[in-house]
């Protein structure tokens, strides 16, 4: 079986769905391994900054050719770049004619955000800050 077959993309799959904040309960291993490649795609500083200069974006999509200009990196690696992060669902891309324009997955990221959102965070009602005591 290929590579390609075996990758899953992150904003269509049905596991997505199931993730529950990593101190909700424990992640089960298809889970950790979808996590982990999303993850790891994200841990190289490249992609990082490439996810980065996409999201904000004018328009909230950038186009290839205003990407390879930040780097002093050659066009065939920046397409590996992108490749990587279209794989693990982070970005889409859409040809239009020569160009191919890019943009954020925002449900990607806001799953990635709720996995790694602790439950307790969002259902804890924080206390007014104490009164000074005047006078005192």
């Amino acid at each position: 079986m290929s590579k390609q077959a075996n990758r899953v993309d992150l904003a269509r799959t049905s596991i997505v769905g199931c993730w529950s904040p990593l101190v909700g309960e424990p992640l089960d291993e298809s889970q950790a391994v979808e996590l982990a490649r999303v993850f790891k795609a994200m841990g190289d500083p490249v992609r990082l900054r490439l996810l980065s200069l996409i999201a904000s974006h004018s328009g909230g999509e950038a186009c290839v050719c205003d990407l390879t200009d930040v780097f002093e990196l050659t066009g065939p690696t920046i397409s590996h770049h992108l490749k990587v992060l279209r794989e693990a669902g982070l970005v889409t891309g859409e040809r239009r004619g020569t160009w191919v324009y890019y943009r954020v997955l925002p449900e990607s990221l806001g799953r990635l955000s709720d996995v790694l959102t602790p439950a307790a965070v969002t259902e804890l009602s924080i206390p007014a800050p104490a009164q000074a005591v005047v006078g005192a």
